[in-house]
């Protein structure tokens, strides 16, 4: 889908935002809102992850209530093998950066970006987090640390935070 793009209001990294596996359509809905809000240049829906539209074309009024019509402002699209899609934009020149708790992560507070460096976001789903074998394709493993007794947040207050404190220089 290619929406109607207004001007950016500052030059922030090319940034793709690949969602795989995300269950919750309103998990699904408020990334698209703070993809919008932070200027992601696309985003790449894979495996259970929900689409505003439904088998059928119609928009889901459950995605649109909480995406709020940034399914209409961000660029989006499905595919079917996530492998191969991210090998592919590794090809293009693209960081693949993984939002995920692991043995190799870092703190996503030590990790910047290169001038016009074009870059992959990938958060963990719900429940199971990022499969092995894709965290296996990261350049880059990280992660918000938690100083409460939960083990994580939402992944969408995670890709948020996570978002911002990458683009927004």
């Amino acid at each position: 889908m290619s929406p109607e793009k207004s001007p950016r209001k500052k030059t922030i990294p090319e940034c793709i935002l690949l969602l795989h596996d995300i269950r919750s359509v309103i998990n699904v809905g408020a990334l698209f809102r703070t993809a919008d809000a932070v200027g992601v240049s696309r985003i790449i829906l894979s495996g259970t992850s929900p689409a505003p539209i439904d088998r059928f074309g119609r928009k889901r009024s459950d995605f649109v209530k909480a995406a709020l019509g940034a399914e209409d402002s961000v660029t989006w699209d499905t595919i079917e093998k996530i492998i191969p899609t991210i090998k592919n934009l590794k090809k293009q020149g693209y960081r693949i950066i993984i939002l995920e708790q692991a043995n190799n992560s870092v703190d996503y507070k030590k990790v910047s970006l290169l001038k016009n460096e074009k870059i992959v976001l990938l958060p963990g789903n719900e429940v199971d987090g990022v499969p092995k074998k894709i965290l296996d394709l990261a350049d880059t493993i990280i992660e918000i640390p938690m100083h409460g007794i939960k083990e994580s947040l939402n992944v969408s207050v995670a890709t948020g935070i996570a978002l911002y404190r990458l683009l927004d220089k």
